[in-house]
């Protein structure tokens, strides 16, 4: 797998996105939103999303240069409709007007529909971890085409469903959460089988519902399983919430619409920590806190106790330095779309 530069990652994809039709910072913000999962490890929302967000583009699924807008609101709350535009742009102007709105109210929160894939979920709460406040948000598929099957059942009902928090902090690397509510996230899969490898059991069912190993099953009419293994029904129960914050309370329903358009339903929440308690003692205690986890000594065969976050912090500082692993798979389709927009030779991918 070639090994390339974050800067050099961002500028190729960017490249590719405006030439697909991307306005400048509709593709700035998807190719640093998608280099950012690369830099913090995950590779399933990272560069290898870029070739199908072009896929979109060209079967209108994605619409360059929407203009979203705001469908309902109140000092506190907003309805945004991302009129199919880069749910990576829309979703980052939502959250920054929840922030705004957080800044004055103290506690805010929005919904958005009708936007493409957010990427990763993170990226949204992280904006108000930087100002100061706590940031939540959650995600669904719409009635796109399900991915994970309900606790007990063999066909897909749900979405992969993911869920961020942020916490402001005075850690050198954030303190958050950012997690499917299945077992893994569909981007995994696709990276396994780009990369001719094997994934463990209890990530997925085939079409007759028996676990396998096998990635490719994934399309035959498999699914992937809620988180929890045996106790799954914890994660099909936090994916249910989910659909109902992001897809019923949104108003985009349940089920899958025949089209199969891809649409990301977002739920998303600000609360300023200063409304609650004094700032800085908060993020002090949320270090305090963080040391205190990490403190325990270690179990039989584990490295230590790593925060939330902490190994995401790692990486990127890793990846920063190193490079990124590009799947030989991916890295060839990025090299073609250069080749079929004639930016081979300008991006040095001939």
């Amino acid at each position: 797998m070639p090994i390339v530069k974050a800067d050099r990652l961002t500028c190729v994809s960017a490249a590719l996105l405006r030439a697909a039709g991307a306005s400048k910072e509709e593709a700035d913000a998807v190719a640093t939103g998608c280099v950012n999962a690369n830099l913090a490890g995950h590779d399933s929302h990272g560069v290898i999303a870029v070739p199908t967000y072009i896929d979109r583009i060209k079967a209108g699924h994605i619409v360059p240069g929407a203009k979203w807008t705001i469908v309902q609101e109140s000092p506190t709350t907003t309805v945004i409709d991302g009129h199919w535009g880069f749910g990576f742009h829309v979703n980052a102007k939502a959250m920054a007007l929840t922030i705004e709105k957080a800044k004055t109210a103290n506690v805010a929160a929005c919904t958005v529909f009708r936007q493409s894939h957010v990427g990763r979920l993170a990226a949204y709460p992280l904006m108000a971890m930087r100002e100061g406040m706590i940031g939540i948000a959650t995600a669904d598929s719409g009635r796109s085409p399900k991915h994970v099957a309900p606790f007990g059942g063999k066909e897909a009902r749900l979405g992969t469903n993911p869920i961020s928090i942020a916490v402001p902090s005075d850690l050198d690397t954030p303190f958050y959460l950012d997690m499917a509510t299945s077992a893994v996230a569909a981007g995994k899969i696709q990276l396994a089988v780009a990369r001719g490898e094997e994934i463990p059991t209890g990530w997925i069912i085939d079409a007759e519902g028996r676990h396998t190993t096998d990635p490719t099953q994934y399309r035959k009419g498999g699914a992937l399983l809620p988180l929890g293994g045996t106790e799954g029904y914890k994660g099909s129960g936090l994916a249910a919430m989910v659909e109902v914050l992001c897809g019923l309370l949104t108003g985009l329903g349940f089920g899958v619409e025949p089209t199969g358009r891809h649409n990301d339903g977002c739920f998303m929440a600000v609360f300023n920590v200063a409304a609650f308690r004094p700032l800085k003692e908060f993020k002090r205690e949320v270090a305090e806190f963080a040391r205190y986890l990490k403190s325990t000594p270690p179990s039989e065969g584990s490295q230590g106790v790593y925060y939330p976050g902490e190994i995401e912090g790692v990486r990127e500082q890793q990846r920063l330095r190193d490079g990124i692993a590009v799947e030989d798979a991916t890295w060839d389709r990025l090299r073609a779309l250069a080749r079929d927009y004639r930016l081979d030779t300008v991006l040095d991918l001939s």
